[in-house]
């Protein structure tokens, strides 16, 4: 059995998630974070034992196993190249890349294990997994899908709505969608097959944002060591989650 901590790189590490990251994987001795990287030149290049490089600094970050990219879609390309350079695994939750980029991970891909995904959270991945498998031994009945956000959130769908719609097409059903933006709600994810008489509901609910933070730790620490391919976050489920 390896003991040796999976070395990660956090990108976008002045953001929400880059300091939940930061601060969860300090509590796994399974993890080890050698470098942090944010958009500007940080004010301190080593906090609380971890060095911080400027994102114009990227080539000089120390060796790492797995980078977690949670930034903005102008800083994107240049980890992803890195990761493809170093043949090291890529999680990335970076929303509103574009479908060049999208292409270019899919040609990372061919050389690296790497996921990118709209949603981290663990119970997400296996609600898309119990979508799919619902719609496919359903054939023929409705399916909506209604997602209720915090009053700042944009866009809609969610991704998440639209991912799980994905699973719902994969399994022959033709989703509909409903949005509702209210207070504080983190996040709430409402699936409803109807055939004549009788529904079938799955639904999660988000209490915490740390959930997306401890799923993309683990999704890292699972793809360490992995053959290359483009990886869903349900492919790397039940395998030693932590509570």
């Amino acid at each position: 059995m390896n003991n040796t901590p999976t070395r990660l790189l956090i990108h976008g590490a002045s953001g929400r998630m880059g300091q939940a990251l930061l601060r969860l994987a300090a509590e796994d001795p399974s993890l080890q974070v050698v470098a942090a990287v944010v958009r500007k030149l940080p004010a301190q290049r080593v906090v609380d034992g971890i060095p911080h490089f400027a994102a114009s600094e990227l080539a000089g970050v120390p060796a790492f196993d797995v980078a977690i990219d949670f930034s903005l879609p102008e800083g994107f390309d240049p980890v992803l190249a890195l990761c493809a350079e170093r043949g090291a695994g890529f999680v990335s939750g970076t929303t509103g890349i574009s479908d060049a980029q999208q292409a270019a991970v899919s040609a990372a891909a061919e050389r690296i294990a790497l996921v990118w995904a709209t949603n981290f959270s663990l119970g997400v991945a296996v609600l898309a997994d119990l979508v799919e498998r619902a719609a496919a031994a359903l054939p023929g009945w409705d399916c909506d899908i209604v997602e209720a956000h915090h009053v700042h959130k944009k866009d809609a769908p969610s991704g998440t709505a639209l991912t799980l719609g994905e699973s719902a097409v994969q399994g022959g059903a033709e989703p509909r969608y409903a949005s509702l933006r209210a207070g504080d709600i983190i996040g709430e994810h409402f699936v409803q097959f109807t055939g004549l008489g009788e529904r079938v509901e799955l639904v999660h609910r988000a209490s915490n944002r740390d959930i997306f933070a401890r799923g993309a730790l683990h999704v890292a620490r699972q793809l360490n060591g992995r053959a290359p391919g483009r990886y869903r976050v349900r492919d790397l489920v039940g395998l030693a989650v932590t509570p």
